[in-house]
């Protein structure tokens, strides 16, 4: 069985001296997860209601971030900790998927 991780997250949080999104691309790759894709939100707001967005006349500097990964089931509950450690303020969500194709 195959999971998605999903991790939402402002732009602007940092880990350990870098941008939160960078580190967890990292824990990811260090725990020899398949692959994983940091996209970058146009517009969005979070828990305090904020709206952020790339709008020229409305330029906000902490964007939405969304960091997916699909792994074996195993692989992806194995490093939810340290990603859940990581993770001090967001949303860490994973569900079960069906590979319907793979290329």
């Amino acid at each position: 069985m195959h999971k998605l991780l999903k991790i939402y997250i402002g732009e602007n949080v940092r880990w350990q001296g870098q941008p939160l999104y960078r580190a967890l691309v990292l824990k990811l790759k260090q725990a020899g997860l398949a692959g994983v894709t940091v996209l970058r939100g146009v517009e969005g707001y979070g828990q305090q209601k904020v709206v952020h967005t790339t709008r020229l006349l409305e330029l906000s500097a902490d964007l939405p971030m969304i960091i997916e990964c699909v792994d074996t089931a195993e692989k992806i509950e194995a490093v939810l900790p340290d990603i859940c450690q990581m993770v001090k303020r967001g949303l860490v969500l994973t569900t079960d998927i069906n590979i319907v194709k793979r290329g």
